[in-house]
């Protein structure tokens, strides 16, 4: 029993030295957080499933690449367009337009232009100056006076977190930045100054994720807050919610959804507090072919959209 004792007593601090090590592990790592998602791509899970581009009429799209780089694209819409008005019901008019396009992508520049029959030219510009620094910019030029605008953006990525600076006309300027607290979550400010309307805001916003869920919300000074809630049911099927509130105007709307990828086809759907229900499916024909149909009903306006589109390239 003499001879047992010594080996009993080194057991111990053997344990406890396995379970030190243990807690050791779990611990988090602060100096060595993950790099946060963009700012403007807070709630990017719950605006895919709740909110797809949704349209009325019929669309066709066909995209031409000449190199691995460069692609020339072409568009077809035909459908109704909603004009304002001061009654309840929704006033819409037939209209149809030619759009053709010009993409050139590069691993650090990316160049996107539109043409469009009623006058529109659209402009996107992406470029990575560094591994860290990125310079963005997109305009918008109308035969309408006062419509066009132009926006430029500057995005600085750190080890974890990320900043950005934006100007664009009408003297408008605004600042964001996110940084990472712990592995899952992520917290963020912005603040704009709109000089030409002399208006100004503060924003704060809160992102949590793990491998099944994503939590975010985000509050203006403005008066709108903004909540969202992405369940991952599986690695096909994701179950959202969000809640928005405008503080000025007291209105209030939510929404649930779903968001289903099936091997060929994926299919999208929500119905909010309005009455609204929207469905949107994407299905591939064959590589290279894909046919979309949307549809809307708002029962309360008596509205109804149905839409379908055919993609080819």
């Amino acid at each position: 029993m003499a001879g047992l004792l010594p080996s009993g007593t080194t057991a111990i601090p053997a344990e406890a030295s396995k379970t030190a090590h243990t807690k050791a592990e779990e611990k988090t790592d602060y100096m060595n957080l993950p790099c946060p998602i963009p700012f403007e791509e807070l709630q990017r899970e719950a605006l895919m499933s709740l909110k797809p581009e949704t349209f009325e009429g019929l669309r066709f799209d066909f995209t031409k690449g000449l190199n691995q780089k460069f692609s020339l694209s072409h568009s077809v819409f035909m459908g109704p367009t909603e004009i304002p008005s001061q009654s309840a019901e929704t006033i819409k008019i037939p209209t149809a337009h030619y759009e053709f396009g010009a993409n050139f992508i590069d691993p650090n520049l990316m160049l996107i232009g539109r043409v469009l029959t009623d006058g529109r030219v659209n402009a996107r510009v992406k470029w990575d100056l560094t591994d860290n620094l990125s310079v963005k910019a997109n305009a918008q030029l109308t035969n309408e006076p006062h419509m066009s605008h132009g926006m430029v953006n500057f995005d600085y990525k750190g080890k974890d977190y990320r900043s950005q600076f934006q100007m664009g006309n009408g003297a408008l300027f605004g600042a964001s930045y996110i940084q990472s607290v712990t592995p899952h979550l992520s917290l963020a400010g912005e603040v704009f100054w709109a000089g030409q309307h002399r208006k100004s805001g503060l924003g704060y916003a809160a992102r949590y994720e793990t491998d099944k869920m994503v939590a975010a919300g985000q509050v203006a000074s403005t008066g709108m807050l903004a909540l969202s809630y992405v369940q991952k049911v599986s690695e096909k099927v994701s179950l959202a919610s969000d809640f928005m509130y405008n503080y000025m105007t007291r209105d209030v709307t939510a929404s649930v959804g779903y968001d289903y990828i099936l091997r060929q086809c994926r299919l999208r759907g929500k119905i909010d507090s309005n009455g609204c229900t929207t469905a949107y499916l994407e299905e591939r024909l064959n590589m290279g072919l894909n046919i979309i149909l949307s549809a809307e009903i708002d029962h309360s306006k008596k509205d109804y959209k149905f839409g379908f589109g055919l993609t080819v390239g």
